[in-house]
């Protein structure tokens, strides 16, 4: 067995490593590489990211001698002053594209337009330059994918701007772009470097984003951590009225704000942490996200209200299977509903879709099982159905649509589409 080197003075980039060792058999036939591959990504909490006071950009940049980034347009038409300001002030060089980022934007188009603006036919960056992302998660999934395809893997620093971007998509590993019918479809492992979450940011959000970002707390709440769960029923909507209490004068809410963002945070990565490539299908935070990633473009909702939906209809179909009891099933939904998350749309009644949804996640899943988190022996924890059979589907549709019927409204949630679309 031989060790492959891999010396410091040899390395293409400070934020990532690796080893490997080659085998070679008695007969001299067969070589065969076993190869690993390291990285550092860290998730850090700031307070006014673009003040010049605030070192944590700075001390990325200083020693790269300039910056390069990826901006939002409706960002960088609200905070593009200040960000140039910060630069400017550290006497750093800042070049900068501006993207619309729509979810219509989420295509390879977007992806192969950063990457030439980033490689050879624009600023030509070192195969170790962290690109600057500022966005949401439109941007963060875009912005990352073509980062892990130029020079097969350019770090990159992510400012989450939107609640989905700052405690989800922003650290999560997963770049990914849409195909037809299919949310995230194709995409690369290739988490940030950094992320700086700074929930000032929020601020400027429409309030319709800013709920269905919410979302994605709430599912690391209901699968993983009740105090959470807790926080989210007693101060929840006051979050949502105050922006993550970057309006008004609160110094108590601000401290229940930061607390919010770290535990969710904590809970999310302390499982996508440890399973970073996907290799195992225990995996808290895919909550959610069986049936939605089929239905949501379907019904043109926003990620957050289909995350809910999905997140309402699996606490009714674990109540079925003896998991979960009513009292728990009530609390979820009655949060969501606080939070103006949608919990039902006639969407998944289309059951062919959702056995569609079914047979491809499985695929995704590696094949052998279905692997749906839904919450178990309370909320705050979680197990894996391995498969939920066509019977079963379709009675937790039907109990769900009933549960869901003496909601006003249906269980629908505020501002729920994409665009305007009707509820039908």
């Amino acid at each position: 067995m031989t060790a492959l080197r891999h010396l410091d003075e040899y390395a293409t980039s400070a934020h990532y490593s690796g080893s490997g060792h080659v085998r070679r058999d008695a007969e001299r036939r067969s070589v065969t590489v076993d190869a690993t591959f390291s990285l550092r990504s860290e998730v850090r909490l700031v307070d006014d990211v673009f003040d010049p006071a605030t070192p944590d950009l700075a001390g990325v940049y200083l020693p790269a001698g300039r910056c390069v980034a990826i901006v939002d347009a409706t960002v960088d038409r609200l905070h593009g002053r200040a960000l140039r300001a910060y630069f400017a002030a550290h006497g750093i060089p800042l070049t900068t594209m501006v993207c619309r980022a729509l979810e219509e934007d989420k295509v390879l188009g977007t992806v192969c337009r950063m990457a030439a603006f980033l490689g050879g036919d624009g600023c030509d960056l070192a195969r170790g330059e962290p690109v600057l992302v500022v966005g949401g998660g439109v941007l963060t999934d875009t912005a990352g994918l073509a980062c892990s395809l130029l020079n097969r893997r350019t770090p990159y620093v992510m400012i989450g701007t939107s609640v989905v971007s700052a405690v989800d998509a922003g650290p999560s590993p997963r770049t990914c772009v849409n195909g037809t019918l299919m949310k995230n479809a194709l995409g690369a492992y290739h988490p940030p470097v950094l992320t700086l979450v700074d929930r000032a940011l929020f601020r400027t959000l429409a309030p319709e984003h800013l709920r269905h970002g919410v979302a994605e707390i709430v599912k690391m709440a209901a699968v993983d951590d009740e105090a959470l769960f807790t926080l989210l029923q007693r101060h929840g909507r006051a979050l949502l009225d105050t922006r993550f209490a970057t309006t008004g004068d609160d110094p108590e809410l601000a401290g229940i704000a930061d607390e919010v963002l770290f535990r969710s945070l904590h809970a999310y990565l302390r499982h996508e942490g440890a399973n970073m490539f996907e290799t195992r299908q225990d995996r808290p935070h895919a909550y959610g996200h069986t049936w939605s990633p089929k239905f949501e473009p379907v019904a043109g909702l926003l990620h957050g209200h289909a995350v809910a939906v999905e997140m309402a209809f699996t606490a009714t179909l674990a109540t079925l299977v003896g998991w979960l009891d009513v009292d728990g099933r009530d609390a979820l939904l009655a949060v969501c509903r606080d939070l103006g998350l949608a919990v039902h749309h006639p969407v998944i009644e289309d059951l062919e879709l959702m056995r569609a949804a079914q047979e491809t996640v499985r695929r995704k899943r590696g094949g052998s099982a279905l692997w749906a988190v839904a919450p178990r022996g309370g909320l705050g924890r979680c197990d894996y159905l391995a498969e939920v059979e066509h019977r079963l589907l379709a009675e937790a549709v039907g109990r769900h649509r009933a549960l869901c019927g003496g909601f006003p409204g249906g269980g629908r949630g505020v501002g729920m589409y994409l665009r305007d679309a009707r509820w039908t």
